[in-house]
C-alpha cells in the first residue's frame, strides 16, 4: 500500500511538472529567435559591463603591488626594521586612499580645464559634480583606480628612508603626496592640463614620469634630508654595505611587482581591449631584458652575479617600459629594458659615491628609469594619434614628440623637488623627520611600534 502511495504521488508530481513546462515549451517555440539587431542592440552594455569589471580587476593587480614593494624593502633591509616597513607601506595604501579621495582627486581630474584650472584643477570634489569619467567608466571605478596609482607613487619613496625615519614624519609626508604633490602632476597631463595641451602632447602612457620619476625625485629629496644611515660611509667616505635579511623575500617582491605591473599598464587603456596583449607584451619584454642585462653586467664588473641588482634590473626594464608600453614595438621595448638594466647598476653606484643612501635603489629604479623610459618615448614610438602621440625620431616622426618629452620630464622633476625639498624641511622643523641614533641602532619595530617585527631580531639583525 505505501508502495502505491508512493507511486501514485511521483505520477501526480511528474503530471504537474509537465502541466507547467508544457506551456512555457510552446510559447518558446512561438516566439521569434532574435534578430541581429537585438543582438547588436546589447553590445554597447556589454563593452560597458567589461570594461568596468576589467579596471576592478586591474586595480586590485595595482594595489597587490603594494605586497611586492613590502617584500623588497623588507628584504633589502636589517630585519630590526622590518616591522616599521610593513607599517609604512601599509599606511601609504589606507592614507593615500583617504587623502586622495577628499583632496587630491578634485586636483588631478576636477572639470576645471582654463587657466589655473591646467595646473591644479578643480571641481569633481569628494566624486560628486564635475568628477571626470573615462569612456564607458563609472566615476567610481575611474577613481579606485585613479587612487591605486596615487597610493604606489607615494610608496617608492619609502625605500630610500628606510632603517632611519621618524613613523609620524614619513606619514605627514605620505598625506601631502598623495593629497596634493602626486595630483598636481597627474592634473598635468592625464587630468587635461598644460602638458596635455602642448601642440606635441607629453606622453606617459602609465606613468614612467607621473608616476615612477615623480617617487624618484621625492626620494632623492628624502634621502638627502635624512642623510645616510650610521654605518653606512667610513671614515675614509667610501660605501660600506649594509646587507638586507633575506635576499628571497626582495625577489619574490619583484615577481610580486612584475604581476602587478600587466594591472598597471595593462589597465591604463581604461578598457577590455585587444590592444592590452600588446601592452602587456611590451611590459614583458623589457622586464626579461632589464633582469638580464643588470644580471650580466654585474657579472663582468665583479664576476658575481649580483641577486638584488638583478631584481632591480627587473623593475628598472618594468618603469622603463611604462612611459611607452603602448606606442612602441617590441623591438623598442627590448632596447628601452635593456638601457635601463645598464642605468640601473651605474645609477645605483653613482649614488653611493654621492652619498645618497638609497637602501633599495628607489632613485635609481624610478627616477633614473623614469626619465629615460619617457624620454625614449620620443625616440621609439612608432605609433601617431591625433592628440594622444606621435612618431619618434628613429621612426620619422622628427623631434615633436622628444621636445615634449624633455619638457615634460623637467617640468615634473623641477616641481616635485622643490615641493619635496620643502616639505620634508617643514617636517623636519616640525614633527621630526629622523630617529636619534639610539633608536636607529636598536631598530626602528620596537622603538617606532613597540614590538620586533619577528618572534626574535638576534638571530636576524
Amino acid at each position: 500500500m505505501k508502495s502505491l502511495t508512493r507511486f501514485t504521488g511521483r505520477v501526480v508530481a511528474l503530471g504537474g511538472v509537465f502541466a507547467t513546462a508544457i506551456p512555457a515549451v510552446a510559447r518558446a517555440a512561438e516566439d521569434a529567435p532574435p534578430s541581429l539587431e537585438d543582438l547588436q542592440s546589447l553590445v554597447p552594455g556589454l563593452q560597458v559591463t567589461l570594461d568596468n569589471v576589467f579596471i576592478l580587476v586591474a586595480t586590485a593587480l595595482v594595489i597587490f603591488m603594494h605586497a611586492g614593494f613590502v617584500l623588497v624593502e623588507a628584504g633589502l633591509t636589517r630585519a630590526k626594521n622590518a616591522g616599521n616597513i610593513v607599517m609604512k607601506n601599509f599606511v601609504n595604501v589606507a592614507i593615500g586612499i583617504v587623502a586622495f579621495y577628499l583632496v587630491g582627486y578634485a586636483i588631478a581630474f576636477g572639470g576645471v580645464f582654463d587657466g589655473l584650472g591646467a595646473y591644479i584643477g578643480g571641481g569633481g570634489w569628494l566624486i560628486g559634480d564635475g568628477a571626470f569619467a573615462y569612456g564607458n567608466l563609472t566615476p567610481f571605478t575611474f577613481f579606485i583606480f585613479q587612487a591605486a596609482f596615487a597610493a604606489t607613487a607615494a610608496t617608492i619613496v619609502s625605500g630610500a628612508m628606510a632603517e632611519r625615519t621618524k613613523f609620524i614624519g614619513y606619514v605627514t609626508y605620505a598625506v601631502v603626496m598623495t593629497a596634493v604633490i602626486y595630483p598636481i602632476v597627474v592634473r598635468w597631463q592625464w587630468g587635461g592640463g598644460w602638458l596635455y595641451q602642448l601642440s606635441t602632447p607629453f606622453h606617459d602612457f602609465a606613468g614612467s614620469t607621473i608616476v615612477h620619476m615623480t617617487g624618484g625625485v621625492a626620494a632623492f629629496a628624502a634621502a638627502r634630508a635624512l642623510g645616510p644611515r650610521i654605518g653606512r660611509y667610513g671614515a675614509d667616505g667610501k660605501p660600506r654595505a649594509i646587507p638586507g635579511h633575506s635576499i628571497p623575500f626582495a625577489i619574490i617582491g619583484c615577481l610580486i611587482l612584475f604581476v602587478g605591473w600587466f594591472g598597471f599598464n595593462g589597465g591604463s587603456w581604461l578598457g577590455a581591449d585587444p590592444i592590452v596583449g600588446r601592452i602587456a607584451t611590451t611590459t614583458m619584454i623589457a622586464a626579461g631584458a632589464g633582469a638580464v642585462v643588470a644580471a650580466l653586467l654585474t657579472k663582468l664588473q665583479s664576476g658575481k652575479t649580483d641577486v638584488a641588482m638583478t631584481g632591480n634590473g627587473l623593475l628598472a626594464g618594468l618603469v622603463g617600459i611604462t612611459a611607452g608600453c603602448f606606442a612602441v614595438t617590441t623591438v623598442g621595448s627590448l632596447i628601452i629594458g635593456a638601457v635601463s638594466g645598464v642605468l640601473v647598476v651605474y645609477a645605483v653606484a653613482f649614488f653611493d659615491k654621492i652619498k645618497v643612501d638609497d637602501p633599495v635603489g628607489a632613485i635609481s629604479v624610478h627616477g633614473v628609469c623614469g626619465v629615460f623610459g619617457t624620454i625614449a618615448v620620443g625616440l621609439f614610438s612608432n605609433e601617431e594619434v591625433e592628440g594622444v602621440v606621435a612618431k619618434g625620431l628613429f621612426y620619422g616622426g622628427g623631434t615633436d614628440q622628444l621636445v615634449s618629452q624633455i619638457i615634460g620630464v623637467v617640468a615634473v622633476a623641477a616641481f616635485v623637488l622643490v615641493a619635496s625639498v620643502i616639505l620634508f624641511a617643514v617636517i623636519k622643523a616640525t614633527v621630526g623627520l629622523r630617529v636619534s641614533e639610539q633608536e636607529e641602532r636598536e631598530g626602528l619595530d620596537v622603538h617606532e611600534h613597540g614590538s620586533p617585527g619577528y618572534g626574535s631580531d638576534r638571530a636576524l639583525a
